[in-house]
């Protein structure tokens, strides 16, 4: 299984506090995630945000809606969470979030490490598809904290 990595930083001039408060919370992924993927949290909020907190959602992946389930593994507030995909798209999910406090603000850090099934022909898609459908998310999630917290 080929295990893929995809890492973002950003500087934001808030205490970490708020920004674990909102990534905490379920009902802001909506707020972070582009409107063309449909996103739709299934799980009755509000959620708790501690270890063996369960997300259910669903997402559109080129059009077609796809159930996903995380697990939240990880939290130690205000500094870092990890979700793990319990089912979904992927083969392997694993998404570490960090709030690191600076000078400058919090530094938000996304660490993901990713697999996709189907073999040689997951290796296709994601050259040709999933790797630039993420940049896209992570860019668009990037662009919605700098104007939530500008």
């Amino acid at each position: 299984m080929k295990i893929y990595e995809l890492k973002r930083e950003q500087l934001v001039d808030k205490p970490a506090e708020d920004l674990f408060t909102f990534f905490s919370k379920a009902e802001n992924l909506s707020k972070i995630t582009p409107s063309g993927m449909g996103f739709q949290m299934l799980t009755p909020l509000p959620v708790e945000m501690k270890e063996g907190t369960v997300l259910d959602y669903v997402v559109h992946i080129a059009g077609f809606p796809v159930r996903w389930t995380t697990l939240i593994t990880h939290c130690k507030p205000p500094n870092k969470f990890v979700d793990i995909q319990l089912k979904g798209p992927y083969s392997y999910w694993h998404h570490t979030h960090s709030f690191i406090s600076t000078d400058g603000g919090t530094l938000v850090i996304d660490e993901v490490r990713y697999a996709i099934p189907l073999g040689i022909m997951g290796r296709i898609v994601h050259g040709l598809f999933v790797k630039r459908q993420l940049k896209k998310i992570f860019d668009y999630r990037s662009e919605a904290i700098k104007r939530i917290f500008s």
